[in-house]
């Protein structure tokens, strides 16, 4: 039995299926990278990958708890050439400022719908696009300060090469 509408459960399907889409353009991105020998890029790419597997299965489990189906659909196949480190970031960017406003839609749809139980879980993605449009933006802001300095290009994928994934406490296992 469902105590969702079937316009959200419609809604919410897109969206995990925009989240897969996600990982799908960040493990492109890592390829990328990973190609130009950036390997320390090509790890903050796979570390996004895993954070857009997690939030798609948020949605994907979200769905089933509220007596959804999930549907999943065809993936769109990634870009998987750059011109530049700048413009697979700016290209990540624009791409989260997307999804911020694919999560708003939703927000709007909930509200319409008086589903409040979608709107208060629809909370954690709001905060969550904050943090994920700040980390790629000042990775653009460095990648625009280093310009063509070599050097720093290079100090800066020692630093991405340091991040790790760490699921939210509240994540099931992917």
């Amino acid at each position: 039995m469902s105590s969702i509408s079937e316009k959200m459960v419609e809604a919410l399907n897109e969206q995990l299926n925009w989240e897969l889409y996600s990982a799908y353009i960040y493990l492109s991105m890592a390829a990328y990278f990973d190609s130009i020998e950036l390997k320390g890029f090509a790890n903050w790419m796979r570390v996004q990958w895993q954070e857009e597997i997690t939030h798609a299965m948020r949605f994907y489990d979200y769905i089933n708890e509220r007596g959804g189906r999930v549907k999943l659909h065809a993936i769109q196949e990634p870009k998987a050439e750059w011109s530049s480190p700048l413009e697979a970031f700016e290209e990540a960017y624009n791409h989260e400022v997307g999804v911020t406003k694919r999560i708003h839609n939703l927000i709007d749809l909930a509200l319409s719908e008086k589903d409040y139980a979608t709107y208060n879980m629809l909370q954690w993605f709001v905060a969550e696009q904050v943090e994920e449009e700040a980390s790629t933006s000042e990775i653009v802001g460095k990648l625009r300060l280093i310009g063509d300095d070599k050097h720093a290009l290079l100090l800066l994928d020692q630093e991405l090469g340091k991040r790790q994934f760490n699921p939210p406490a509240d994540a099931q296992e992917v």
